[in-house]
């Protein structure tokens, strides 16, 4: 069975350096670090200290609020350094690697075989549970809930996001074996949506209900397609699962190993060469970036250019990220720039305000300027048309600002997340910073409501 989602508001932003559909070697990085701050809500348990060996697979830390939510170790090696911040605040555990792995070994099984106890069981012994999160509140899911769905979308429509058909290319086995682990958590439908333009192995899957999905960015984000699918009230649990995520859990029943090794697209304008790399979670990227990115006057991303964390040429690839964006710093200004059409042939904009809108296209050369200065947030409407959600998003916005609870229940605060608002920090004339609002907001009502 399939079902058809068009998406008649949104905005595509055409960047230069999509990243090619070839892969290049990347050499094998002397340090990883698994960041608890890659998931939001989760205080660390620490389950190794410094200098001990750990092998794939192993414990690293796990959740203090619920022990069976467990974080691995996606390398062997020896732990270097437990990195900690204000009041001993774990950042990050960083893991010297052996020159091969070792994997603990989790059985193999088919899920299908399974009940959903088991299932489930080996699912968080290997740490797999971390690529589960849930809606309400984005973050990761409760292993004791029972979902009334479980939602996966196999396309990026974020600008320079990842084509995950190629990323997963040789994997299809494994995807169909994680789909097949993910119907014994739910007593509803795995929903998988597949870009409609678009033909690939995603729509052969089975087990699966397949949604075809059509539209602009933000088409491709699962709260998008949750919302016309089994949108979330209170009370509700919707579990979501990125396309590697169920990769990796479907190759954790076909091989007894958790790996956490994927393809990454390096992209951006400021990339010699945009391709895809094969990099573990948590894997150190400075000698990638310095080999194939001028660092000099770039920021370096790890994620999409609307919704990823800046980091530095030296840092570590994020969890969750399937992406590593480097653009241009914007520390230059356009001459005259708050008037209509000034420099408009370089610049892209939502509005009719440069000549972007005359050729759709067009790929741009864009910057992390903000054009502006933050200023009052007043009724123009520009949010609603980038919002596909049956939302207020102006009015939700400024519910979380008053930290007002019942407007924002009212207002559909269970049915966001930041990434839902990505688009309102781009378009937004106020210059506000949207998703930190948003997630302050999630965070008021994980804390007050629960």
């Amino acid at each position: 069975m399939s079902q058809d989602i068009r998406v008649k508001k949104g905005l595509n932003i055409k960047l230069k350096g999509q990243a090619a559909l070839t892969t290049a070697a990347s050499s094998r990085s002397a340090f990883y670090a698994i960041k608890p701050t890659d998931f939001h809500g989760i205080t660390p348990k620490l389950a190794v200290k410094a200098g001990e060996e750990v092998a794939v697979g192993d414990v690293v830390f796990f959740s203090k609020g619920n022990d069976r939510i467990k974080f691995t170790s996606p390398v062997s090696g020896i732990v270097k350094e437990i990195k900690r911040g204000a009041k001993r605040k774990v950042l990050a555990i960083i893991i010297e690697a052996k020159s091969e792995d070792q994997f603990k070994d989790f059985g193999t099984a088919n899920p299908l075989d399974l009940d959903k106890e088991a299932v489930l069981e080996k699912i968080l012994e290997s740490g797999s549970f971390a690529y589960v999160k849930q809606r309400p509140y984005d973050v990761i899911a409760n292993p004791a809930d029972s979902p009334k769905a479980i939602f996966v979308s196999s396309f990026d429509t974020a600008p320079l996001g990842p084509n995950y058909a190629y990323a997963l290319k040789g994997k299809e086995e494994a995807f169909q074996a994680g789909i097949n682990a993910l119907t014994k958590l739910t007593e509803g439908a795995v929903n998988l949506a597949v870009d409609g333009s678009e033909a690939t192995f995603f729509s052969k899957i089975e087990n699966a209900n397949i949604v075809n999905v059509y539209g602009k960015h933000p088409a491709g984000n699962v709260g998008t397609q949750i919302a016309e699918i089994s949108p979330v009230n209170q009370g509700d649990r919707v579990w979501s699962v990125s396309p590697q995520g169920v990769a990796v859990i479907g190759e954790l029943f076909l091989t007894g190993k958790y790996n956490a090794t994927k393809l990454v697209a390096l992209a951006g304008s400021q990339v010699n060469n945009p391709q895809y790399y094969s990099l573990a979670a948590g894997q150190n990227i400075q000698s990638l970036i310095s080999e194939n990115a001028e660092v000099n006057g770039s920021r370096v991303i790890s994620g999409n250019v609307l919704t990823g964390t800046q980091i530095g040429a030296d840092d570590f690839l994020g969890f969750y990220d399937n992406v590593i964006s480097v653009i241009p710093e914007g520390n230059e200004h356009r001459f005259f720039g708050w008037l209509p059409f000034v420099g408009s042939k370089s610049i892209h904009s939502a509005s009719k305000t440069s000549f972007a809108w005359l050729n759709p296209g067009k790929e741009y050369t864009l910057n992390t300027s903000l054009n502006g200065e933050e200023r009052a947030l007043v009724v123009t409407g520009e949010m609603e048309k980038v919002v596909p959600l049956d939302i207020y998003p102006l009015q939700l916005l400024k519910a979380c600002i008053a930290n007002d609870i019942e407007k924002m229940e009212n207002l559909g605060i269970y049915e966001v997340a930041p990434e839902d608002f990505a688009l309102v920090d781009y378009i937004n004339t106020s210059k506000i910073e949207a998703q930190q609002i948003i997630r302050q907001g999630l965070d008021l009502m994980i804390k007050e409501v629960g």
